[in-house]
């Protein structure tokens, strides 16, 4: 039995006519990145308010960082939340 093969764009590609791409990419960068900063807190068993003192911000500064549906995070925040549970963070950049 000869099966169909798909000729349609790719959900990229719709996401991108649509002008979507952008922003569900960012969102699915930001709901991974909230789960590794949770399984880093629950690893090194760490409360909120006493990440949030190292970091020198408040504690619903740090529920915004870790809001995995809040895409407005910077790099600082990024970086000075993963040092703060002793991590670095790194990015990698490839063809789309």
């Amino acid at each position: 039995m000869k099966t169909k093969q798909h000729h349609g764009s790719n959900f990229d590609e719709f996401l991108q006519e649509e002008g979507l791409l952008e922003e569900v990419q960012a969102a699915a960068m930001k709901k991974v990145l909230a789960l590794a900063f949770s399984e880093a807190i629950k690893a090194r068993k760490t409360k909120l308010t006493e990440l949030a003192k190292r970091m020198g911000t408040s504690r619903s500064a740090l529920a915004r960082i870790l809001d995995e549906n809040n895409t407005s995070i910077t790099l600082r925040n990024i970086s000075r939340t993963a040092s703060a549970l002793g991590y670095r963070v790194r990015l990698k950049l490839e063809p789309a």
